[in-house]
């Protein structure tokens, strides 16, 4: 069987034409409004770009002296320009395959969800298994999972399952094939759990935790990409993240196999992103074996430095997520129907203790790889601060090494000083804001949301926050679980205003126009120690720029979020342009 790479480079043995550069000699942009994002935030006329770099950045006059006669002359006519956009946390190897079978719809209520089910078992066969995965129902407007009648009605002949984070909902086919009864016990130890009518000792169709081990698995009748049809789809995957103006990735859980695939691209002249990676390492094996595989990670060819691919992180997760209940809180999260809380004081999971924790960042850390878990809980966070702060306090400084908490939801001011204090960075998600403020206003309250993504807070206290999607399925920039379009987290962080809510949360934490765009750039380029690289628009920086529709600095505020991008360079080169 063919490598990944071997069959890339067959199929795409030629690049793609919009990758090829356009001039041999230098390229100068006139008459624009350039947004360098330099130390200053200074506003430039023009540009020139000579092969993959910035020459110079300053005024018409001064781009025009002693220009080559053979350069090329480009008119911006105004036009906005800003250093290419980096979205902080993707996984894009999984998100570009996730639809290769069939589309799925957007999903807002219970009945866009039994739609899509009723429509599945017109297309699969009886007894096939129908699945349903990452739609939350937190995300829901009913904020429920569907019930055992309703997807018995949708599909009485076909198991159902749908499945949200660590919970899921089933049929009454799946429960029988599983042989789940009453009288099935709880599984022991963990937090697994059985729903069962109180008034009957029947079994819901909810199965919580562990418990969803118990569901006998079946043919689903999907099928899976072969070698050229991932590399493929991971192609167009990043034309879309280009489309919207991302030059530059950080892909948060990457496994050999993502490698191999980003690579495959590379070799291929197909790699239209910049790739900065995180290898994910369990941390639940024994410590020994943990070090093992940080081991294998510093030695391995991509850790050398590369502006196209570097393979420079590791990371663990640390506790579970809120829009499944499991995020590690300091406090109780409070009994919950949405989430299915009835332990008054359940604080979430925690996955990795203290010591442990502390054995294998130091380990990272040491081995010139930078570490981060992830931590969504004022509980979880507070103790990966406090980890990397004892590392910085008692083994060696830290703050150089940009230690990373992924995620970083809940916080304090206590964690966030002394993140300022060790250099630890943030990597935060605008988008989820939008999406499920209102559902954690309703759980928590406005006083626990009070350093929920404190992004002017983080501002003020010189913590570097980047700003991510968490894109993780289907390909489109709104359409996605966890949207990409970087213009609607930007809108996030100047309005802080919920789907479905009248007003913002917490307003004191709104930033203003710049800083929301240096989330997406300059500190970005310095969560991948690459500030010297890209981020901002000076001489001697790669030539990573976009092109707006419309001022992002002056436009109404409302218009941020549907800001389209009419060119995309990358390295000198342009690799997308929207139809005129």
């Amino acid at each position: 069987m063919k490598s990944i790479r071997t069959t890339l480079l067959l199929l795409l043995a030629t690049p793609l034409l919009a990758l090829a550069p356009l001039h041999a000699e230098p390229t100068a942009f006139i008459n624009g409004h350039i947004v360098t994002v330099d130390s200053r935030f200074s506003i430039a006329q023009a540009m020139l770009v000579d092969g993959e770099r910035l020459l110079k950045v300053g005024s018409n006059e001064a781009i025009r002296e002693g220009l080559p006669a053979g350069a090329t002359v480009i008119d911006l006519k105004g036009a906005t320009v800003l250093p290419g956009l980096i979205d902080s946390h993707v996984h894009s190897t999984g998100a570009a395959t996730h639809e290769f079978d069939h589309v799925i719809p957007e999903m807002e209520t219970v009945a866009d969800v039994l739609a899509y089910i009723r429509d599945r078992t017109t297309k699969v066969p009886e007894g096939t298994y129908i699945g349903l995965s990452q739609v939350f129902i937190t995300r829901l407007r009913e904020q429920r999972f569907p019930t055992r009648a309703e997807l018995d009605e949708a599909a009485p002949r076909h198991p159902v399952t749908f499945r949200t984070g660590p919970d899921a909902a089933v049929n009454s086919l799946v429960l029988q094939l599983s042989g789940i009864t009453r009288d099935t016990p709880d599984p022991v130890g963990g937090n697994g759990r059985i729903e069962r009518d109180p008034a009957t000792g029947e079994p819901t169709g909810i199965l919580r935790g562990s418990a969803t081990g118990l569901i006998k698995r079946g043919n689903s009748g999907t099928k899976s990409p072969n070698a050229e049809e991932k590399v493929a789809a991971l192609a167009e995957l990043l034309a879309d993240y280009n489309r919207v103006g991302i030059t530059g990735i950080s892909d948060r859980n990457a496994g050999d196999g993502g490698i191999e695939l980003y690579t495959a691209l590379r070799d291929a002249g197909r790699l239209t992103c910049r790739v900065y990676l995180y290898y994910g390492v369990n941390a639940q094996e024994p410590i020994d074996k943990v070090l093992a595989n940080i081991d294998k990670v510093a030695a391995h060819p991509l850790h050398a430095y590369s502006n196209q691919i570097w393979l420079r992180g590791v990371k663990v997760f640390l506790d579970g997520g809120m829009l499944t209940g499991s995020a590690f809180m300091k406090r109780p999260w409070g009994v919950s129907a949405a989430y299915g809380i009835e332990d008054p004081e359940y604080r979430g999971m925690v996955y990795v203790e203290p010591d442990k924790l502390y054995t294998m960042a130091r380990h990272a850390l040491s081995k010139d790889l930078q570490f981060t878990a992830h931590s969504v809980g004022d509980g979880a966070v507070e103790r990966l601060v406090d980890t990397y702060a004892r590392i910085g306090e008692q083994d060696f400084p830290v703050n150089e090494m940009r230690p990373c908490v992924t995620h970083c939801n809940f916080m304090t001011a206590a964690a966030i000083d002394k993140m300022a204090k060790h250099g630890i960075v943030a990597d935060l998600q605008p988008a989820w804001l939008y999406l499920d403020g209102r559902t954690l206003l309703k759980q928590f309250g406005p006083e626990r949301l009070e350093y929920f993504q404190p992004y002017k807070t983080l501002a003020e206290k010189g913590v570097k926050a980047g700003g991510g999607s968490d894109h993780m399925q289907k390909i489109g920039s709104l359409r996605s679980v966890n949207p990409y379009n970087p213009f609607l987290g930007m809108w996030t962080t100047l309005t802080r205003h919920p789907r479905w809510m009248g007003e913002p949360i917490h307003p004191q934490q709104i930033i203003d126009r710049a800083e929301a765009i240096r989330l997406y750039t300059i500190n970005n380029a310095w969560l991948t120690f690459e500030e010297k690289e890209k981020g901002s628009l000076e001489a001697g920086k790669l030539a990573d720029f976009i092109i707006l529709d419309r001022d992002i600095l002056s436009c109404p505020i409302d218009e941020v979020k549907d800001i389209q991008v009419r060119q995309t360079w990358l390295g000198g080169k342009r690799v997308y342009a929207a139809a005129e």
